[in-house]
């Protein structure tokens, strides 16, 4: 397959012309700052340099260039780099820092906001969102108090993951989470599982909501179909109740968890897959040891944060939807650890 070629920056153009990023922009858009005056051989060089790579500005830049700061504000609703859950946000962050760079935008990250009940808050008493065009929002569960809030203000913001309405719809980029465990379902079915279980966090957020739906929604065809919340409980509880229900296969809401039952179903001599097919319910939170290629799904995060700006740079310009809502395909992936059942349920095929 032919790689699809790297799109020319204002940072490439910069990085050849051997000026900033800022005098690219300057130049681009034909006018000099006050306080700053660009020497014709200077503009020459951004010209030529342009011209020998074939840079075209993006429109939504050259929209958003005469009206508003080009400024991008980024909230966590928990520490964006704790070093538990770097493998968390960083993606997120990686997709939203390079679709901003594309349309000549700034990124501003919110740290001063305080925690209370042990999360930050978007407003208190030194609230500086409108230093920001806009605002993307990042967190596991977000606040709907702050998002009814946002709306009932007129702010703009998109939140990464689908949420609940709140006092009106709620403009978010997700995954598409319901689908991905239906897709498993099919595919476990199909592989002759009739007893399912789901390996639940006990978590409300909207993430695992639509988790749990398209578990239900695949389970109605299924001989049995039950949950098992892990929260608080030893692995080797949490498969003791598996084994007892005759579970064939299991739906792991959390990564961590599914390679800990992997381990605890090993140690007792089972076979996984086998005796226990287990599926994942999307990648680590955190740094999780192991060579192990499980079935299950990816979630597009550096995708959903490329969208996330793209959809907020619509909003701030005016050419968005009025509430944009986009849930984006996770990515299937056919692993190791499912396979026909070898005991119980639907037996062999």
């Amino acid at each position: 397959m032919t790689p699809v070629p790297k799109r020319v920056t204002q940072r490439d153009i910069a990085r050849l012309a051997g000026v900033s990023q800022a005098t690219v922009s300057l130049v681009l858009n034909n006018r000099a700052d006050a306080e700053v005056r660009i020497a014709p051989e200077t503009r020459d060089r951004v010209l030529r340099a342009i011209q020998e790579t074939g840079y075209v500005p993006d429109p939504v830049a050259r929209r958003l260039v005469s009206r508003f700061n080009r400024i991008i504000g980024v909230f966590t609703y928990e520490p964006a780099f704790p070093s538990g859950s770097r493998d968390f946000f960083h993606p997120f962050l990686v997709g939203i820092e390079e679709y901003a760079e594309r349309v000549g935008c700034d990124l501003l990250l919110f740290t001063s906001a305080p925690v209370t009940d042990g999360r930050r808050r978007v407003f208190h008493q030194d609230n500086r969102l409108r230093l920001a065009d806009g605002c993307i929002l990042l967190g596991r569960e977000i606040d709907a108090d702050e998002l009814s809030r946002l709306n009932r203000g007129g702010y703009p913001y998109v939140a990464v993951g689908r949420r609940d309405d709140a006092d009106g719809p709620v403009r978010y980029v997700g995954a598409d989470y319901a689908a991905a465990v239906r897709q498993l379902g099919e595919w476990a079915q199909r592989a002759g599982h009739r007893r399912l279980a789901y390996l639940g966090t006990g978590l409300t957020a909207e993430s695992s909501a639509d988790r749990r739906r398209g578990f239900a929604e695949q389970a109605g065809s299924a001989e049995r179909a039950f949950e098992v919340v892990g929260t608080g409980r030893s692995t080797d509880a949490m498969l003791d109740d598996l084994l007892a229900e005759g579970a064939t296969v299991v739906f792991v809401e959390d990564f961590g968890t599914a390679v800990d039952v992997r381990a605890a179903a090993l140690r007792r001599g089972l076979a996984v897959p086998g005796d226990l097919s287990i599926l994942t319910l999307g990648d680590p939170t955190t740094p999780v040891p192991t060579d192990v290629t499980f079935t299950g799904f990816h979630i597009p995060r550096e995708e959903m944060g490329r969208r996330a700006v793209e959809v907020l740079t619509a909003v701030v310009d005016g050419t968005a939807p009025d509430v944009p809502q986009r849930l984006l395909a996770c990515e299937l992936v056919d692993g190791t650890t499912l396979g026909q059942p070898v005991r119980g349920g639907g037996g062999r095929r």
